[in-house]
């Protein structure tokens, strides 16, 4: 017999022989395993599990003689800094400003316990966030006090960034862990948000700043508004002496189930602790209402500080999202007193001119803007949607009824008053960031078809919604600053990674074959530098227009480091842009593309720069023919700046001022030149 009708005969007796060692294996393996088993088992029976420690105060305590004697209290494994030679940094976010004072009186309450003028008080909505809370000092105390919004604020911003770096796998983990400690003071209306919304922003950031590794120095605190001014104050005193005997003996608070009921532990002889269950369950229900979905939250509600703020400011806040303002430059031409920068360079004529936003919310907060901080922040589009046809409407019906108040106003003029009943031009430029609503291009398609041409701005930090805008009459791009350390100074971005965007936004604009425009605001001590810089951004997306103008002085704020030194002279202007046409003319050898200074309006600190094929046989045509734009417009085809360009008025062109001879120049305080004509061309 061959082996191989050996192997057919046998072949079972061979698998069985081969597979024995493992049987063996197996079944010794099942023995040895079974008694650890049912020893485990025996080892367990009878008894109970232990039940998780729940830290309760439940001592009599009084606010002069209060102990340190929650169980929560440790001594920290590593040596610490003592408080006393501590920066202690209080963060703050406030739309009313009660908080603001609430933080200076905590701040001034320490620096007399301590002795220390190392407090400095920093309000988050003003403040890089990446440098506070990426990283931890040894030497650093953080203490935040936060009120608690069922509105839209930048808490809401504050407390997503804080997530961001958590889930953020590019830093480290456990950021704050050197830090010195932190602790948290909410701030809430018990009476109208009982239950799940008191204090819930203030529970969540104390749960996000120890995920990032901070040490708790004392009990998360909450105080009732709604009390009278003098509880709320001895409420938050007696969080703030706890918060220094925690800090003194170098105690740590390991959970934050730990929770001071500043107003209940400073008026009554006893108080009990939130279990770690129901402090779990309410950080739960917290985190849900963060992250409602898209949709379900207002932007800016009727009953929001916010609202109230921009009211005042002017504005009629349309919808939940969208607002629209008289502009100062209206007002004076229905006086015909003159026009804004834009009429000097594009032909706009502002009595004809709505100026507006379907987005009140940005993603940069610009030390050089002029809305106290009052609108809305974000990165991302997280709010109730309003419909464009909704927001048209109620912009163009406020627009109009603001008019209305200008027919008993001195000095307006019937037929300029009887002319602006019909909007013409729309520049969505107001506030906030008008690319960010999701329906921009719809929004403006129902602008054209009312023939209202659309001058839209964008911050250049949405490269993606740029890159989807279709046709606007003219595009612009903010260009504050030319490198990445002075455009983090000038516009504060949100976004991490800003330069990149705004980079790529220039890159998208050099593809859109448009009418577009980089609008440089010039602030002394901040962007007038670094002049080469500028060309390198221009050399991305070439644009047909370049203005330049002056920063406008809007008043002292505590959120904004700019005063009257930091606005340039004409002259300064006038200079700066003679040095960048200069640098420019090394695009032409390289592009083809030549800029020269092709008009001013000298009232506004405005200098435009145009593209030199805009000068059509020595003549500049950087206004608009706008009955041309929108007859392109409805025939769908394919046109591009060229076709809709018109002749610049003369008394427009650089070195004539740039003021309308049929306007009449007023002049305040009687300050008249007697030199110049109080009609004609005057700067």
């Amino acid at each position: 017999m061959d082996v191989q009708g050996f192997f057919e005969q046998n072949r079972w007796l061979i698998y069985a022989l081969l597979l024995s060692p493992v049987l063996v294996h197996f079944v010794l393996a099942k023995k040895l395993a079974k008694p650890e088993k049912i020893a485990s088992a025996t080892s367990l029976k009878g008894s109970t599990p232990k039940a998780p420690k729940v830290f309760r105060k439940t001592e009599k305590t009084k606010h002069s003689n209060r102990k340190i004697a929650c169980e929560a209290s440790t001594k920290s494994s590593r040596k610490l800094t003592d408080i006393s030679a501590c920066s202690i940094n209080i963060f703050y976010s406030t739309l009313g400003g009660s908080t603001q004072k609430f933080a200076e009186h905590v701040a001034d309450r320490i620096r007399s316990s301590l002795q220390t003028e190392l407090v400095e008080i920093l309000n988050l909505d003003y403040i890089d966030l990446d440098e506070y809370f990426s990283k931890g000092n040894s030497n650093t105390v953080y203490l935040v006090l936060l009120p608690s919004y069922a509105i839209e604020s930048s808490i809401d911003y504050f407390l997503s960034a804080l997530q961001t770096t958590i889930d953020d796998f590019r830093i480290v983990a456990r950021p704050l862990e050197k830090l010195r400690g932190f602790a948290v003071l909410g701030f809430g209306d018990f009476e109208q948000y009982a239950g799940d919304l008191f204090c819930y922003q203030a529970i969540a950031a104390d749960q996000r700043l120890a995920k990032l590794g901070a040490q708790r120095i004392a009990p998360l605190g909450v105080v009732n508004v709604k009390l009278e001014k003098a509880q709320v104050y001895e409420a938050m005193e007696a969080w703030t002496d706890l918060f220094l005997q925690y800090a003194k003996e170098k105690a740590v608070v390991p959970s934050s189930a730990t929770r001071f009921n500043a107003t209940t532990d400073a008026f009554s002889s006893k108080t009990t602790l939130v279990d770690v269950e129901d402090m779990g369950s309410l950080l739960d229900r917290a985190k849900q209402e963060l992250s409602l979905p898209i949709g379900t939250k207002l932007m800016v509600s009727e009953q929001s500080p916010t609202y109230r703020s921009l009211t005042k400011q002017g504005y009629s806040v349309v919808g939940s999202h969208s607002g629209v303002k008289i502009c100062r430059w209206t007002k004076s031409a229905l006086r015909g007193r003159g026009s804004c920068y834009k009429f000097s360079f594009y032909g706009i004529k502002s009595h004809l001119c709505m100026e507006a936003t379907p987005s009140l919310a940005c993603a940069n907060k610009c030390t050089f803007c002029w809305r106290h901080g009052t609108n809305p922040v974000g990165t991302e589009w997280r709010w109730k949607v309003d419909p464009p046809e909704m927001i048209i409407n109620g912009i163009l019906q406020s627009h109009y009824d603001k008019l209305k108040l200008m027919r008993g106003v001195p000095g307006t003029r019937p037929e300029r008053l009887a002319e602006a009943s019909r909007v013409r031009h729309c520049a969505l430029s107001l506030v906030g960031e008008p690319i960010f609503y999701p329906y921009i291009n719809e929004f403006v398609s129902m602008l054209h078809e009312r023939e209202i041409s659309s001058f839209l701005v964008t911050n250049a930090q949405h490269p993606e919604a740029l890159r989807r805008m279709g046709q606007v009459t003219q595009l612009y791009v903010s260009i504050d600053a030319s490198t990445k350390d002075t455009l983090k100074a000038v516009d504060r971005p949100l976004f991490k990674d800003f330069w990149e965007r705004f980079l790529t936004c220039l890159e998208i604009l050099r593809e859109k074959h448009q009418r577009t425009v980089y609008r440089m605001t010039l602030v002394k001590g901040f962007n007038m530098e670094h002049v080469k810089e500028y060309v390198n951004l221009v050399r991305l997306g070439l644009p047909c227009f370049v203005e330049i103008k002056g920063v406008t002085y809007c008043g002292n704020s505590d959120q904004s480091p700019l005063t009257m030194k930091n606005v340039p002279f004409y002259e300064e202007v006038v200079a700066f842009v003679k040095s960048l046409c200069e640098e420019l003319r090394v695009l032409s050898a390289e592009t083809g593309v030549t800029y020269e200074i092709a008009a001013e309006h000298a009232h506004s600190c405005s200098i435009l720069l145009a593209q030199t094929k805009f000068k059509i046989n020595g003549v500049w045509h950087t206004h608009i023919n706008y009955d041309k734009f929108f007859r392109l417009v409805r025939e769908k085809k394919e046109f591009g700046p060229m076709d809709y360009a018109a002749p610049t008025p003369d008394f427009a062109i650089f070195g004539n001022g740039g003021f309308n001879p049929d306007d009449e120049r007023f002049y305040r305080k009687g300050k008249k030149n007697a030199n110049s004509s109080a009609k004609g061309i005057t700067a």
